[in-house]
């Protein structure tokens, strides 16, 4: 398996990260919306399994759940469909979910079926570090690298214990509240990276109201290995919900653009 310190040093710039929750819409649209994701440009995947109470997302996230496990979509479903989206390119998958789901699943079990679907990484949203043994070691024995979250309010202990946890990358918090759209981004980026930076050699990505090709370029100018856009590219399916084609078009020329200023 190829790390994704490994796969952000080939890139030589920071990594392209989109979003999706699974299933949003429906299954057959959310596929096609993510394969168009991938010939866009996308560098790595994050997905979402669909869940009733997702505490760190805000208002446009919180939506596509509900429209996702609307339209029926299950943990099973969602490790199908992840498989269907590998089965049409190897592409790093890091998966975000939420622990109610794991445990319900089985641990163990799910780690190693989402393993076998051809994922990459596994972050649990409510998952503290003090808990992280929880996921760590069986992730390690299913193959998975781990990614947790540092916020900007993260001590520098914390922040150093967190990152001898992760193997796989840190989940930079950009922000103080939920995923959302923000018109200009936060100015707690630039020193929250380059804190980051000098407390561990684990690869950085930054997420959280990132809404722009600009946020991204200023991002990666800030030294991070991967940029997360989340709600903006979730929000253009919420806003094209009757017109599908579009719906991939829009998110397509998005994803183009920001991948441009990466570059």
């Amino acid at each position: 398996m190829t790390t994704y310190k490994e796969t952000f040093g080939k890139l030589n710039r920071a990594a392209l990260i989109p979003f999706f929750v699974i299933g949003d819409p429906d299954f057959e649209t959310s596929l096609s919306v993510v394969k168009s994701a991938i010939d866009a440009g996308a560098d790595v995947l994050e997905l979402g399994i669909p869940f009733s109470d997702p505490i760190a997302d805000g208002p446009t996230i919180q939506k596509a759940d509900i429209r996702a496990l609307n339209a029926g979509m299950t943990v099973r479903k969602a490790l199908d469909f992840i498989k269907r989206v590998t089965d049409y390119k190897s592409i790093p998958i890091g998966l975000l979910v939420y622990y109610n789901l794991v445990y319900q699943y089985g641990t163990e079990k799910f780690l190693k079926d989402f393993k076998a679907a051809g994922g990459s990484s596994v972050l649990v949203a409510d998952l503290s570090i003090d808990d992280s043994d929880e996921i760590a070691g069986p992730a390690k024995e299913a193959g998975l690298e781990t990614v947790f979250m540092i916020t900007p309010v993260t001590t520098d202990e914390r922040a150093e214990r967190i990152a001898e946890k992760t193997t796989g990358f840190i989940y930079t918090v950009s922000l103080l509240g939920v995923t959302g759209e923000r018109a200009s981004l936060s100015n707690m980026v630039k020193p929250l990276v380059t804190k980051l930076k000098t407390l561990t050699d684990v690869p950085v990505c930054v997420g959280f109201g990132v809404s722009s090709p600009q946020h991204a370029k200023a991002i990666a100018a800030a030294g991070a290995d991967g940029v997360i856009i989340g709600s903006r590219i979730v929000k253009m399916i919420e806003d094209n919900l009757n017109d599908k084609q579009k719906m991939q078009s829009e998110i397509s020329v998005f994803i183009t653009q920001v991948k441009s200023v990466l570059e």
